[in-house]
Parts: C-alpha cells; structure tokens; sequence
C-alpha cells in the first residue's frame, strides 16, 4: 500500500511532463485527479484559487484595464491631426470677423486723422452747431420750412373726408379719384412753388420740408389704396363691417397692451391717419402689428446714438467743406487730373458721412419713433452691405420705399400686363424723379445731375448682375456707391456756386 501523502508529488511531477510534452493523438489524456489536458497541451488547473490567480496576474501585465478617460488621453498623444479647412476658406464656415472690422475701423480713423488734423490747422473750425441752424434758417424769426410743414395738415384731412364722403356713397369712385389726384398734384406743387418763390427758405430747410412732402404723398397714396380696397372688398362680399376704432385707448391686462381690431370703415378716424403719418411706414393697413409695451431703456439708446452720429457728421463737414471748397477752381479749369484727385480726396468723408446718416435715419431715429408709437415692425433695412448686384442693394437698402414701390407701382403695372424689364424701369424713373425733385428744387436750380445717377444705375445693373458675381460683385457695388456720390456733390457744389456766388461777383 503506498500512502496517500506519497502520491501527490508524484502526480504533481507527471502533470508538468505531460504539460512540456507533446499531447497524446488520441486527444486529451485523463490526469489522475480527474482533471484534463487541452489538445493545444494546457491542463485545466486542478486547484482552482491559484490558477484563477495566476491569470489575473497574466492580464494586469499584457492587458490592463483602460477607463475611457485614459484611453482618450493615449489617442490624443499619439495623434494631433484631424480633416478641417483653413479659417479663411470659404468651405470651413467661419464667420466671426469681428476682430478685423475692428481693425479695419482703427485704420480708417488712424489714416484720416492727419488729413482732418491738417485741415483744421489750416482753415479753423468751419462748422460749428451755430452755423449748422443757421443752414435752416436763414432769418431767427422767419421759419418756412416749418410753417410749410405745419400747413401739410390741410392735404391730410382732404385725403381723410375724401375717404369718408366715399365709404358711405355720398360721391362716385370717379369723383373719389379726381379729387385725390387734385390733392396728390397740389402736395407736390404747392411745396416746390414755396420753396423756389421764397427768398428766405435756405436749402437745407428746403431739404427739410420737401422730404417731409414726398414722405407724405406717399403715405397718402397708400392710404387711397387700400380703403380702395376694402371697398372693393366689401362690395364684393356683400357685407356690412362692424366699426371701430384703428388706434384705440390702450388696456392694460397683465402687464401687457392690448389692441382691439379694426374694420373698415371704422378706421376713418382722425386718430388712425395720424397714427399712420407718424409711423415709421409707407403702407397703410387698418391694424398694425403692434409691441407689447414702451421700453425706456430702449428709447434712452436711440436717443444717445441719434445725438452721437448727428456729432459726429458735423465733425466730418469740418473736414469736406475745405476739400470742397479747394475743388472749384479744377472744375473751372476742366482740370480732369486735379478734378480726379479732389473727387478721391472726398469719396471718404463724404462715405462715412452717408453711412453715419444711414445709421442716424434707418436705425436710430425710426427706431425710437417706432418704440414711441409701439409700430411692431421695425424690418427698415436688410444686409444690403452684402449685396452682390445693383437691384439687390436697391431694394434692401431702404425697405419702407421699397415695400411702397413693390404694393402700390410695381405689382399693380404687372397687372396690366406690362413685361418685368419695363416695370423695372419705371420703377427706376419714378426713383430718379423724386430725387432730382428733392435736390434741384431746394437749390433752385436744374441739372439733372440726380436723376441721371439714378438712371445710370439701370445699365450698371446689367453690367454688374452679367459679368460679375459673388465678391466681384459686391466690390463693384461699394464702388459706385463711394465713388458716385462724390460725384453728384461736386457736381451740384460747382453749379450752386457759379449760379449764386460767381453771377453776383
């Protein structure tokens, strides 16, 4: 008998031969502790605690266990590149250039103020708040261009009981009309009579109380428009409306104001056609979309801007007048090199003269109006900065114009058939009109020169939407509008000054 103790060693010994050794052909050899061997020649191992050991051991050293933390970290040490485009590709979809509008500000200010520095050592202060009132009144105690203004309240409560003489029949849709063209003809005939007969009216007051005419021959039109309209669909739906009032006393609930709807003929109200000659509108509509509430702080910014950029064209007319100034005797000696030079030297101010207005009007001014009169819409431009074609910049640059173009000329003519070229045009003729109305009047003098820029602007659009696109296009955009406009003022400068100056001399 062989004790049991004297057989393990022995056994244990023939487990690591058959481990070293080859395995049998016939498969996996039984141990004598019940246990097998693979046919790869590993044996399962027969206690349990320390093979299980062994092979965690095993794994710490050849696998070890990754956190995806860690794993991350090892990725980003062993690569440091992934696919992407360059900042100033157009493919990688950046669009914050903040930084360099910044710069491109700073270096605008920085290459001008020697210029501005150097006029002002040389020729004074030219302009100062004194002499910009006196370019609207030339006499402290004669005011026309404020009474003219005043006296346009005349043509506003014909165009009001016109409408409400039509909306109960009292006179012919044919009456209606030849007693609005009366009115219309005589707002813009009877201001620019005004101006021309009056010796006192100065051209910036001019300016002034014409601006103020067109704006409301606009706003008169529309209005016959659409009471036009709602007769007509009235008529055709064979109802009667239930009145109201356009703009009435405004309940509070909850904070918030609350506006009741209005139907015509209830918005023919004294009331309602003031709102709308205040509104910062060229379209008339019975119910606006109207804001919440009135935001001071709001108003307190529009306010502050309106006075900062009035500062600051009057800054830059110091720097214009001497350049302006120093640019008759070129023009008088058709001196083209001299001409070009004095016209380049006054593309800038003159530029940012015209931005900052922009800026002034479009912005600050009717947005102040807007929030005062709780007017909901406030869309008064888009980006025309980046328009890369003539009409684009043309109809984003002013929306209030264009949506009065668009409702009450364009669309209307294109209903009678007329091709869109053609509509285009007129479009661009009635433009042209009014801004030779706006110019040649106040300085009583006709050239023509406005209304030819306007028109020049129908070939250039061709040009410009034909062979030129993208930025291309919109470089060519910038430089008509930097380039022509000093053009335009030293036209009308030289003719205003050989007319009124050299004819008296």
């Amino acid at each position: 008998m062989v004790d049991r103790n004297d057989r393990v060693p022995m056994m244990t010994g023939r487990t690591r031969r058959s481990t070293i050794g080859p395995t049998p052909a016939g498969g996996n050899s039984k141990q004598a502790n019940g246990s097998k061997q693979s046919s790869a020649g590993e044996k399962t191992p027969s206690h349990p605690s320390h093979s299980n050991g062994k092979v965690k051991k095993e794994k710490q050293v050849h696998e070890p266990v990754r956190t995806p933390q860690e794993r991350s970290k090892i990725c980003e040490r062993l690569s440091c590149h992934v696919l992407q485009e360059s900042l100033l590709s157009s493919a990688s979809g950046y669009s914050n250039y903040r930084g360099i509008l910044n710069w491109c500000v700073v270096m605008l200010v920085l290459s001008n103020a020697r210029l501005f520095l150097e006029n002002l050592l040389k020729y004074g202060i030219l302009v100062d708040p004194v002499q910009v009132v006196s370019l609207f009144l030339k006499d402290p105690y004669s005011w026309p261009a404020p009474c003219l203004v005043i006296v346009s309240n005349v043509f506003i409560m014909a165009a009001l009981y016109t409408e409400r003489r039509l909306s109960v029949g009292t006179i012919s849709e044919t009456t209606g009309t030849f007693l609005y063209l009366v009115n219309l003809t005589t707002l813009l005939c009877f201001p620019s009579a005004t101006v021309l007969t009056l010796t006192s009216m100065t051209p910036a007051g001019g300016v002034f109380a014409l601006g103020v005419y067109t704006i409301l021959f606009m706003k008169l039109y529309s209005y016959k428009d659409v009471n036009m309209w709602c007769r007509e669909i009235r008529h055709t739906k064979a109802r009667t409306l239930t009145r109201s009032h356009s703009c009435p006393s405004v309940a509070q609930s909850n904070g918030s104001a609350v506006h009741s709807h209005v139907s015509y003929p209830g918005n023919l109200t004294h009331r309602d056609i003031y709102y709308f000659v205040f509104a910062p509108t060229l379209c008339y509509e019975l119910n606006f979309p109207r804001s919440p509430r009135i935001r001071k702080s709001f108003l307190l910014r529009r306010l502050f801007e309106m006075v900062r950029c009035t500062n600051l064209d009057v800054i830059l007319f110091q720097w214009i007048v001497p350049t302006i100034q120093n640019s008759m005797k070129p023009f008088q000696d058709m001196d083209f090199s001299r001409m070009m030079e004095r016209m380049l030297k006054l593309a800038v101010p003159n530029h940012l003269i015209w931005l900052i207005f922009f800026y002034w009007f479009f912005h600050s001014s009717m947005n102040f109006v807007a929030e005062l009169m709780q007017f909901g819409d406030r869309e008064f431009y888009r980006d025309w900065w980046n328009s890369e074609t003539v009409t684009y910049f043309w109809s984003n640059w002013n929306i209030p114009v264009h949506k009065w173009c668009l409702r009450h000329f364009y669309k209307p003519i294109m209903r009678r058939g007329v091709n869109k070229w053609v509509a285009q045009t007129a479009v661009f003729l009635v433009s042209a009109f009014f801004h030779e109305y706006l110019v040649s009047v106040p300085l009583k003098m006709f050239r023509l020169w406005a209304f030819m820029g306007m028109m020049s602007q129908i070939p250039l659009a061709w040009f410009v939407g034909r062979f030129l696109r993208g930025n291309h296009g919109n470089a060519a955009v910038w430089i008509s509008l930097i380039i022509g406009q000093p053009v335009a003022v030293l036209m009308y400068v030289h003719d205003y000054y050989v007319i009124h100056y050299m004819s008296q001399s």
